[in-house]
This record gives C-alpha cells, structure tokens and sequence, in this order.
C-alpha cells in the first residue's frame, strides 16, 4: 500500500471531501451542488482557512479543518482552531487522523500562533485518547457552545 500523502486541499478536492464528511456526520443533509461550491470557494479562498486532506489509493481518506484567527492579545500572535477531523471508516487506526493533525498543528505554528484549540462533541473515551496522543491536553480551559434554535 502507498504512503498517504498529506496536503491542503485544492479546489478539485471537494467531492472526495464531501464523502469523507458522511463518516463524521452521517445524519447531517447533502448541501445542493451550488452551495457546496461557493462555500468551498469561500472557505479555500478565505486566507484564514486551510483544509488539509490525507490522500491514499488515490482517495482521501482523512481531512481537518484549521483556521488560524487573527488577535489582538498575546501581543498580536494569532490562534488557531481545528475542526471538522475526520477519517473515512475504512481506514482508521492506520494513523492518518494523526498525520493531518500534526500537519495541522505544524501550520499553526509556522504562522507564529500561541496556542491551538481542538474541542470535540464525542465522549467515547477512545476518541479522547487519540487527541491526547495526538499533543492535545484534556481540560486545559473549560468551552461552552450555543447553537441556533
């Protein structure tokens, strides 16, 4: 089996990366063609956004998302946030997952941010256990979240 490589994504990427989101949230509605593209668009083109994709046997296999957001504190160095981690079921616990968030991660810092920020909406204690392994630390700040009604 060939090496993964692991890249950001590019404007062709969007189908592949559309499947690969059916293993994250199975239930969640298929965008309309022409919304995905304009919010691919948006998101590719947006220079705070990076989605970065896992590629094996010619498909991708694993994705996140990272946005690196710009601060006025911590004297002007900016923060980043992952979101959106996924790995297509096939191919977990081959360490893909923690490859795109190393690359991840790597971006963050070459763009000088202080810290990244990770949260996950899973409670299985394995998925835990991967983000500690992966460098992140559990309960380092307590988040909240409020979603629309």
């Amino acid at each position: 089996m060939a090496e993964a490589v692991v890249r950001s994504a590019a404007p062709r990427d969007l189908r592949e990366v559309l499947n690969l989101y059916r293993h994250l949230n199975p239930n969640d509605p298929q965008l309309e063609t022409a919304s995905a593209e304009r919010v691919w668009s948006t998101l590719l083109e947006s220079g705070f956004m990076t989605v970065i994709v896992a590629e094996q046997e010619e498909r991708l296999v694993s994705s996140c998302t990272l946005a690196i957001v710009p601060n006025l504190s911590r004297g002007g160095r900016p923060y980043a946030v992952i979101e959106n981690v996924v790995t297509h079921a096939d191919y977990r616990r081959r360490g893909l997952g923690r490859r795109v968030l190393a690359h991840a991660v790597d971006l963050a810092w070459q763009a000088d941010c202080y810290k990244v920020l990770l949260a996950t909406g899973s409670k299985r204690e394995t998925t835990l256990r991967f983000y500690e392994e992966a460098g992140f630390q559990r309960g380092g700040k307590t988040y909240f979240e409020i979603r629309r009604p």
